[in-house]
């Protein structure tokens, strides 16, 4: 590695190769993304973690990454390729001083993450700390719950669908076993919206649904059940906000968080069809809530 001078406002850090000196492991977090993947999908985190608590995340793409900047989560550092630092050099230049920005060509790029990063540059993050669930239930007008989804690109879709569909004062509640909207692929996935979007867990998962209803929500289950209610049909019950319960594909919202629910919703379907994919079928809801 040696330091480059050609952008002297940023810290950028020229590699060459994998052989070549990595002082304070600037590298490590970047080597191997599909360990990382295996990591996620076992822990349902990002991967990355040297150990709990750290709140590290990667975000890939020039789109996310300049979410990444834009938001109030820190950048520790990027990996990019020539051409992508060329493309965000006015971006980056509002990272804190010092921050490293390491640039190698794609195919050394592609040696350290293990697979062809086609859209040219990652960043390491870390994130600020979380809301409370309890302050979300005080400041958001609409929400998304999510119980048990540990499809990465599902979760991203929901963050998207909800970002996009139900606009600024939506959040997005996840039970404890619900995969991590900052893993890479969900972050790509979402097209950066996770990073904005507020969103917290919560646990224990019953007690706080219960929660959610004490605070003025109707829970609103969606399910393919013949017997619930036609989503075309619905009306907003008065003095109370939205709050759509979303479960995985497969075994569906579980049979307690059904019971509990204020109401239980289906989305019509042609004649032989089964269910659509949950974060389609939050998007089908979601267009129809913001117009009751």
């Amino acid at each position: 590695m040696t330091s480059a001078h050609q952008h002297p406002s940023l810290n950028t850090i020229t590699i060459t190769s994998l052989d070549a000196r990595d002082p304070g492991g600037l590298l490590d977090p970047y080597r191997n993304q599909k360990d990382a993947w295996l990591r996620a999908q076992a822990s349902g985190g990002t991967g990355i973690e040297d150990k709990p608590g750290d709140g590290l995340f990667m975000a890939e793409g020039e789109l996310v990454v300049g979410s990444l900047l834009e938001s109030t989560h820190r950048v520790i550092s990027v990996l990019c390729t020539p051409r992508r630092l060329e493309t965000m050099r006015e971006r980056f230049g509002s990272l804190p001083a010092g921050t490293p920005i390491l640039v190698a060509e794609r195919p050394v790029v592609e040696q350290i993450v293990g697979f062809d990063l086609h859209r040219g540059v990652l960043a390491l993050g870390q994130r600020t700390d979380p809301p409370a669930a309890t302050d979300l239930l005080e400041t958001a007008r609409l929400l998304v719950l999510c119980e048990g989804l540990a499809n990465h690109d599902n979760i991203g879709a929901i963050f998207r669908n909800t970002a996009c569909l139900a606009g600024p004062g939506a959040a997005v509640l996840l039970s404890p076993d619900c995969c991590d909207p900052l893993y890479r692929k969900s972050l790509r996935v979402s097209m950066g919206h996770a990073l904005r979007l507020p969103f917290a867990r919560l646990d224990p998962w019953a007690e706080g649904l219960e929660a959610v209803r004490a605070a003025g929500f109707e829970t609103i289950a969606l399910t393919p059940d013949p017997a619930a209610e036609d989503i075309q049909q619905l009306k907003q019950t008065p003095n109370t906000k939205p709050a759509l319960l979303l479960g995985a594909e497969g075994p569906g919202l579980a049979a307690g968080t059904l019971a509990g629910a204020s109401r239980r919703v289906r989305i019509p379907m042609a004649a032989g069809a089964d269910s659509l994919n949950v974060a389609t079928s939050l998007a089908v809801a979601l267009s129809h809530m913001v117009r009751i």
